[in-house]
């Protein structure tokens, strides 16, 4: 029988289909049932460290190196072998170092689950293992315990449990017996039953086991978050669509370049070589490394911002989010609850201020008024903070409220006001959920007072007088009433208060004397939003992203908060779990896109909603602190957990953590994705158009050899210059765009289309460009002096001097190309060139680096290079300057053409 049925049956009902009664089972008819239902706990996958490292290699870039390494090997050239093994194995590392740990999401699931509890076995209170609980087995309850196992409760006395980590609601909540008739009422609305891992805060119980392990809410959720795959990031997808399509335009392209080796007649191992020549060129080795870091130097760019990143990829997933599905409590507000309205003495006052800290104002109409001088407002809020046992107190962290935060609200409103607890308390009435009023008496001037609060309709009928404007005045129930269910209207919890004078030798208190009071006021409270989330909400209108809010709270209170935030309109529908349970998945996704606030929702609710959002193609975000949280975060395209309230397993189950529990560092987060992905694009519309010119210089060379003698004794690069010029054309030049300066109003902006592909006609304009300035520059340096080379009986030093200065040239045309490529649209004449100064220190190291390797004679040997004239720099300098100058062009005919 699933869990969503035990609530609306009868506790004898219960009993009998479980086969079991109030005094619990027999040490043998639980041993029994033990082996037929097996242990309470939950089933753990886990991923060691040594198949995450070796997952690093899964790359189609990785394989092709690996077999250029073992072709290089074969053939006894190990200096390439070493180098080629060793681009491999710094990209596997920086991977595997940055990429973040593996989720243990169900691990911290399992230190939800208590060790021991309290059962009746055998007629008698026993302490067990948590874990050989089975079906029918009576559980004792008391403050303070960890529920064991899904519980059908029999009995209840004054029973409060926190369900905040498996519902989300805030506030604990009372249980009571009775059964309930509505269907598919989510786990927040089943009254009669405790579940495994809540808490419970007050009072005692008995309840009955009706599911162990995976059976129960919480392994329910295990389950789902088990068997959720991770989704792949936009970049993740992207990237690899990209990298197929270039290993096999590489492949393709060396199988061409081979067999036209072997058709012109030549050696095999000089077209094999070649072959491998050009798929090392072709490839960007330093290509993965180099996105790592770029998405690594985001990860700390946003913990500044605290957003702390877990998994990298996430990092560009904000930026084109489209929709955030945000959890109200703790992220829109800060989850402390705040007086806002109280209404004494005829009159409406609004009080300011937001949370813990007692810092506000009251308003009358649209005035300040000083609450000391309204004495109906003083003994209303003086009545607030007496008839309590809370306790406002400040640390290191800032204010904190000791006791329960409905009570920690009024002594906020009263401390505002410059009230204290003036008046000690001699003797109280404490609260009961059946009486539904607290009741002090306290020590004043001369006269002892009663102080009374609790829910509005009792207080009033326990009230035979009302103060107004300092007189004592006959009660007007009917109006009183009404201005208290007014309040409630407004998603507000309103408590009633009242007092009573008595003797001054009056020492106990007693039920008879809480009779013909007076009523002082009323106090609305509620979990107000944060200021700072007003304002990110209007950010996401205006960046095209939709926040949608998903609340365990009432629709009521959900709909009030929504409005105030500008999230929905008055009109605007707000969607029950009641009625998303009704409803198919077929049906959801026919009004997914229309609801703004989905309100009562269980796990699997806010599972399906995000699932048909993706449907619909949208990228989701979503955020949440409990337990029930982390099947959504894991199937969202990026999970964001709570830092602060947030349970282990919703930090777990994320993919960033909000170090602040703060909406508005999402919006600064999305601000911080779209900017890293701005320069990803800038650095990959850098590095391929620069390593396509590489492989046509070496692929035109075997077409060009038939025609041009010199091509048949050596290409115009060696495989080691190609990868050194990969590698460090990624490390100081293509790096240094990660640096580049944040462009303005990028949150005014639509969110990219996730659909976009890397590969487009801008990235096809820009390699075709600069292949051929490339190309076309490194032949004629290659060919003006490689024909000395055949003037001289062919000279060995000639012809590695004519592969030294097209070496040369390919490098200083990626250091013209790079200026131009610090902006993809704007051209590089109109912002400083200082402006980056990291473009400028890797300008200097790669022009440093090249003089070393073409000059000093140590160097020489390993990269195959011989010094060149002086004065054959001029040519290589003017030649490489087309690698700026066409770029320049390419982008002025763009901007007055107006095609991309």
């Amino acid at each position: 029988m699933s869990n969503t049925e035990w609530y609306r049956l009868p506790v004898e009902r219960v009993f009998e289909i479980l086969k079991s009664s109030g005094v619990g089972f027999t040490t043998s008819e639980a041993k029994a049932r033990l082996e037929k239902y097996g242990y309470n706990e939950l089933k753990f996958r886990k991923i060691s460290p040594i198949i995450r490292l070796l997952l690093q290699f899964h790359n189609p870039l990785i394989y092709v190196l690996l077999i250029a390494a073992l072709v290089t090997a074969y053939f006894e050239h190990y200096t390439d072998t070493v180098v080629i093994m060793g681009v491999v194995i710094a990209n596997t590392i920086i991977g595997f170092i940055l990429e973040g740990k593996a989720q243990s999401s169900i691990e911290s699931l399992e230190k939800m689950m208590p060790h021991y509890c309290t059962v009746l076995r055998d007629g008698e209170k026993k302490t067990i293992l948590a874990r050989e609980l089975v079906p029918g087995d009576v559980i004792l309850l008391k403050s303070g315990d960890k529920v064991p196992a899904d519980l059908r409760l029999f009995y209840a006395k004054n029973l409060f449990i926190d369900e905040s980590t498996l519902t989300g609601e805030s506030i604990p909540v009372e249980k009571s017996v009775e059964p309930i008739s509505r269907p598919d009422l989510p786990p927040a609305d089943q009254r009669c039953m405790a579940f495994s891992g809540t808490f419970v805060t007050r009072g005692s119980g008995r309840g009955i086991v009706v599911a162990t392990g995976e059976q129960t809410e919480l392994g329910k959720i295990a389950k789902i978050v088990m068997e959720t795959r991770e989704i792949s990031t936009p970049l993740m997808r992207e990237m690899a669509e990209f990298t197929k399509v270039i290993v096999i335009a590489t492949l393709a392209v060396a199988v061409l370049n081979f067999v036209l080796g072997i058709v012109f007649g030549y050696d095999f191992l000089y077209s094999l070589m070649a072959s491998v020549a050009l798929a090392v060129a072709a490839i960007p080795e330093g290509l993965p490394a180099v996105l790592t870091i770029t998405l690594a130097l985001g990860v700390t760019a946003l913990a500044r911002k605290n957003a702390l990143i877990k998994k990298l990829p996430s990092v560009e997933t904000l930026g084109c989010t489209t929709v955030i599905c945000t959890d109200k409590t703790g992220t829109l507000t800060k989850n402390q609850i705040t007086v806002v309205r109280v209404y004494c003495g005829r009159k409406h006052y609004r009080a300011t201020g937001v949370g813990y800290e007692p810092k506000g104002e009251f308003i009358l109409g649209n005035r300040k008024i000083d609450p000391l001088l309204d004495g109906d407002l003083v003994e209303t809020l003086r009545a607030g903070i007496l008839c309590n046992d809370a306790d406002l107190i400040m640390d290191e962290e800032g204010y904190k409220i000791v006791g329960d935060p409905t009570e920690g609200a009024l002594v906020v409103s009263a401390i505002k006001a410059g009230i204290g607890k003036d008046y000690p308390r001699i003797d109280e009435i404490p609260f009961d959920s059946e009486r539904q009023y607290m009741a002090t008496l306290h020590k004043g001037n001369g006269k002892n007072i009663i102080y009374v609060k609790g829910t509005p309709e009792r207080i009033l009928r326990m009230c035979k007088n009302q103060l107004i404007n300092g007189r004592i005045e006959p009660i007007r129930y009917e109006e009183l009433l009404r201005v208290a269910h007014e309040m409630a209207k407004e998603a507000l919890r309103v408590l009633g208060f009242a007092y009573k004078i008595v003797s001054e030798d009056k020492r106990k208190l007693a039920v008879e004397d809480l009779e013909d009071l007076t009523f002082l006021g009323f106090q609305g409270m509620i979990d107000p939003p944060r200021e700072e989330a007003i304002e990110a909400v209007e950010k996401c209108k205006k960046a095209g992203i939709r926040v949608v809010m998903v609340t365990g709270d009432h629709a009521q209170t959900a709909k009030a908060i929504a409005k105030q935030l500008g999230i929905c309109g008055e009109e605007d529908r707000v969607l029950t779990g009641e009625e998303l349970s009704r409803m198919s998945d077929e049906e959801l996704y026919e009004i997914v896109d229309e609801v703004y606030v989905y309100a009562r929702v269980s796990p699997e609710h806010k599972f399906r909603i995000v699932r048909q959002l993706q449907k619909r193609g949208h990228v989701v975000a979503v955020t949440g602190d409990g337990v029930n949280d982390a099947p959504a975060l894991k199937v969202a395209d990026i999970g964001i957990a709570m830092g602060i309230m947030g349970t282990d397993v919703s930090k777990d189950a994320a993919d960033m953590i909000l170090a602040d529990d703060n909406f508005a560092s999402i919006v600064d987060a999305v601000e911080e994705g779209r900017y890293i992905f701005e320069n990803i694009r800038k650095i990959i519309l850098y590095t391929i158009p620069t390593n396509g010119g590489q492989a046509l210089m070496m692929l035109l060379a075997v077409i060009l050899a038939p025609f041009i003698p010199l091509f048949t004794l050596r290409l115009p690069l060696e495989p080691i210059q190609i990868l050194w010029i990969n590698l460090a054309d990624a490390v100081f030049l293509a790096l240094p765009l990660a640096m580049e300066p944040k462009e303005k109003g990028l949150l005014k902006k639509p969110p990219r289309d996730p659909k976009e592909q890397i590969i487009n006609r801008l990235f096809f304009r820009k390699v075709g460009l600069v292949a051929m300035v490339m190309a076309i520059a490194g032949f004629t340096v290659y060919y003006y002096y490689g024909v000395k080379a055949f003037s001289n009986s062919l000279d060995e030093q000639l012809l590695t001097q004519a592969q030294t200065a097209a070496f040369a040239t390919v490098i200083m045309v990626h250091i013209f190309y790079l200026f131009t490529a610090r902006s993809i649209t704007e051209s590089a004449l109109k912002f400083s060139p200082f402006s980056n100064k990291w473009v400028l220190i890797g300008v200097v190291i790669s022009i440093a680096t090249l003089l070393m390797i073409v000059y000093i004679p140590s160097l020489q040997v390993p990269f195959r290079t011989a010094a060149i004239p002086l004065e054959l720099w001029i040519l290589i300098i003017l030649l490489a300057s087309f690698g700026f100058i066409v770029i320049e062009v390419e982008k002025l005919l763009i901007k007055r053409f107006g095609k991309s």
